[in-house]
């Protein structure tokens, strides 16, 4: 005889095979929610960015961006740097810049990563294990520096899962997410705190392409 544990199971795996309508299954046929501004989407994304504490700076050519980066780390006497991405590293050896490899994400001064796109009404960038030099690059280092284009640029996260899904298919990153700004937390007491869960600073440099 079924026991009632047996008939809550029976319920629970026929839910779990039943196929469930898709609610709003044309939204992708209607107008943006949001209205892009007036604005230019550098201009739009650097404003939000900054909002949440990020730290932007806009690079007409790859040399500015390694001059702007040899200044930063001299100034901040960053000697460890992480960046596994060798696209990048490459890059930025050829434009001059010295970069000694440093392999302990642990103990680095930042990290370097690129990213899949930006995210101009949100200030957010858009990451995966592919293109941000692995899952913990840009989440263990206690500053995460970001290099990006302005091909890269889109105004709304519809636009940027759209553009997604049109470059990699149904053979997405195993792992996508988005960072605005550095990690924060108000847990305890509603106090604000920098740098919890992640970085503590976040630097994206864009070079105009």
């Amino acid at each position: 005889m079924a026991t009632a544990r047996d008939n809550i199971l029976k319920k629970i795996k026929q839910a779990l095979v039943t196929k469930v309508p898709v609610p709003f299954s044309t939204h992708t046929e209607t107008a943006d929610l949001f209205q892009p501004s007036q604005k230019e989407l550098e201009i739009e994304f650097a404003e939000h960015f900054t909002n949440l504490q990020g730290r932007f700076s806009f690079c007409s050519n790859q040399q500015e961006l390694t001059e702007q980066l040899s200044q930063l780390f001299s100034s901040r006497k960053w000697e460890r740097i992480y960046c596994i991405d060798e696209q990048i590293k490459d890059s930025l050896i050829l434009n001059g810049m010295n970069i000694n490899p440093y392999n302990d994400l642990a103990g680095c001064d930042a990290s370097i990563t690129g990213c899949e796109l930006l995210v101009a009404r949100t200030g957010s960038i858009f990451l995966s294990n592919t293109t941000s030099s692995g899952r913990t690059t840009s989440v263990y280092a206690p500053v995460h520096i970001c290099i990006a284009k302005t091909s890269q640029l889109v105004y709304s996260l519809e636009q940027a899962l759209l553009q997604l899904t049109n470059k990699y298919g149904n053979h997405l990153p195993s792992m996508l997410s988005l960072a605005t700004g550095p990690s924060r937390t108000a847990d305890i007491e509603k106090t604000l705190v920098v740098g919890v869960h992640g970085p503590k600073e976040v630097y994206c440099f864009l070079i105009d392409e």
